[in-house]
């Protein structure tokens, strides 16, 4: 089976890089199955009922999403009804919506997906190392491949976190900081993994945002609005080969596409 995960879709641009350039990843590399990260694509926060239709549409299976979950308030109707929305795994257990699912496409073998949080620099979150091995457990009993996108900002957790579950899952893809590593590797046991996917969006500015109101802040201190930046669009993320049989990685391959 071949992954392609989409690194954090932040705004419109982001939008229309998937749009643009997933039919032709799909032509190019014959993807099986494709996850994105779209907690930032409703203008940079969040993400909405209509826009995940939009993902959807464009060809996206899954989408995970992370600590900008909550701000858009429609997002309520995705945890509730959207089988294909997952939020981070290691909310309490009385929170709407679900951190992990297993699904199948066409004639394809069944892949779980994952979506965990960590907590290093993070908002405060119940362990995302026990929450996983347990849900992991789990998805084993219907499906050989798993793929986790883990959300966080320390490098240290993430590579913790995908040793932790090397030769458990498929995949340990980090999110988040926006800036994609080279650090993609096959770990020992047969799972794939990457610190962070990068960003899907401009890259003219900081993080995806202008970079003016960005300095302003750091300069001054004072609140300030960060608004999407337009120019330099480019849809980052990884493909993953995973064994069908085994459900372990074969190869890793950083996919940075600029949006002509």
């Amino acid at each position: 089976m071949k992954i392609l995960f989409i690194g954090d879709i932040v705004g419109e641009p982001g939008r229309k890089a998937v749009q643009t350039i997933l039919p032709r990843l799909h032509g190019e590399h014959a993807l099986d199955f494709v996850i994105a990260n779209g907690e930032n694509s409703a203008g940079g926060n969040g993400i909405t009922p209509q826009i995940a239709g939009e993902l959807f549409s464009a060809g996206v299976d899954v989408i995970t999403t992370g600590d900008h979950l909550w701000d858009q308030k429609t997002v309520a109707e995705l945890l509730y009804s959207e089988p294909r929305f997952l939020r981070p795994l290691n909310y309490p257990g009385n929170v709407p919506g679900r951190g992990a699912n297993v699904f199948q496409n066409r004639n394809l073998p069944p892949i779980g997906v994952m979506n965990v949080q960590g907590r290093v620099f993070m908002p405060p979150m119940e362990n995302p190392f026990l929450a996983a091995e347990a849900e992991v457990s789990r998805l084993r009993e219907k499906a050989k491949i798993i793929f986790v996108d883990f959300h966080g900002e320390a490098t240290s957790e993430k590579i913790a976190f995908g040793r932790f579950l090397d030769g458990r899952v498929s995949a340990v893809v980090g999110t988040h900081t926006h800036v994609q590593t080279a650090d993609e590797q096959i770990l020992p046991n047969g799972t794939a993994y990457l610190s962070d996917a990068g960003f899907t969006g401009p890259h003219d500015g900081c993080l995806g945002r202008e970079i003016e109101p960005v300095l302003k802040k750091f300069l001054t201190g004072m609140p300030t609005r960060f608004e999407v930046a337009r120019n330099h669009v480019k849809l980052h993320g990884a493909i993953i080969r995973v064994d069908d049989d085994s459900g372990k990685a074969v190869s890793i391959q950083r996919v940075a596409e600029s949006l002509l």
